[in-house]
């Protein structure tokens, strides 16, 4: 025995830290092995063909909404000049390679990670359509705001919407799990 601690008690703590190394463990190596794909050749070239995708969306939204600006690959163009690029890394890959690393790393069914990876991708993709919008209009108006809101503010916001999506997935997993195992 340790301490208080009853045997029982013991192998709960034992069983807790051989599950917390183990998620540790497959999030960084999943983490360090998407990263090394993502700097591949096709995988850098989907990576731009994302890019394009998301450019033509924002696109449409803009105009759909009434807004103007003409849109050059991943180029979205004001008619005053201004214009926003989606470059590498711009396109929300690397904090939904962070999700995915997590999701992929916590103990539940594939039929759940499936469902976590899938809605919490689409929802990374709507927020950055959001932010890709908001810093075309931003830049328009203030480079100093756009600066910070590019640099800070929206890097910031999607890694925190990132963790919040992976915490309510997580949530809901637990709550199904434990649904599963109550008593009839």
């Amino acid at each position: 025995m340790n301490g208080n601690l009853g045997v029982s008690q013991e192998s709960a703590v034992a069983g807790a830290n051989h599950r917390t190394l183990r998620f540790v463990l497959i999030f960084v190596g999943t983490l360090l092995a998407a990263f090394g794909v993502l700097l591949t050749g096709p995988a850098q070239y989907l990576d731009a063909r994302l890019s394009l995708a998301l450019v033509k969306v924002a696109h449409g939204v803009l105009v759909g909404c009434g807004g103007y600006a003409t849109r050059d690959d991943a180029i979205l163009r004001a008619p005053g000049g201004f214009a926003v690029e989606m470059r590498e890394g711009c396109n929300g890959i690397n904090v939904t390679i962070l999700l995915w690393s997590a999701i992929l790393a916590f103990p539940a069914r594939w039929r759940m990670k499936a469902i976590g990876l899938i809605a919490g991708s689409l929802i990374i993709q709507v927020l950055n359509i959001a932010r890709f919008i908001s810093l075309f209009y931003l830049g328009q108006y203030s480079l100093t705001w756009f600066d910070f809101a590019h640099t800070y503010l929206w890097e910031s916001m999607l890694v925190l919407d990132t963790m919040v999506i992976f915490w309510l997935w997580v949530n809901r997993v637990v709550r199904l799990d434990a649904a599963a195992c109550a008593p009839v």
